[in-house]
């Protein structure tokens, strides 16, 4: 089970990647396991000395009883991001260094576990999207022109 945001690798050049795990509930692990989940606009925000994934979006398990305490399930809820102490000191100064953000790249299973891979970006400039549709394209035509021709 793998859960990708195309989108940031359109948006964003990426510079690193990292794993953090997550804090789920139970309804939630399953929900993803089953892959009805979005990291579409979701972006990692370091409040003090931890991280969080905001708005990101995981649909709520349609066999899984209502929440505890008589409320209503938030799927765009804020989900704490666990890292080590000494990777989030250094994200937090690469950060402010250079105008840099974390963005979340993928959902994935790792045995038992729920990760979440994470990338250091620079976000590109709209010249720079548009020369890379470009270039797509250009290869499409050649890969078309050139099948079955070339051996």
């Amino acid at each position: 089970m793998k859960i990708v945001n195309k989108k940031a690798l359109f948006d964003y050049q990426i510079l690193d990647r990292l794993e953090a795990g997550v804090s789920l509930t139970g309804a939630e692990v399953k929900s993803l396991r089953s892959g009805h989940a979005k990291l579409d606009g979701s972006f990692v925000r370091i409040i003090g000395t931890e991280a969080y994934l905001i708005n990101a979006q995981i649909f709520p398990y349609t066999y899984a009883s209502p929440p505890a305490g008589g409320g209503t399930y938030d799927p765009k809820r804020t989900r704490k991001l666990l890292f080590h102490r000494k990777e989030l000191v250094s994200l937090k100064s690469k950060i402010d260094g250079a105008n840099l953000t974390l963005i979340p790249l993928s959902w994935y299973t790792k045995g038992p576990f729920v990760k979440l891979e994470v990338g250091l970006a620079r976000g590109k400039k709209q010249y720079e999207k548009r020369e890379k549709m470009r270039q797509d394209v250009q290869k499409r035509e050649l890969e078309r022109d050139f099948r079955g021709k070339v051996k």
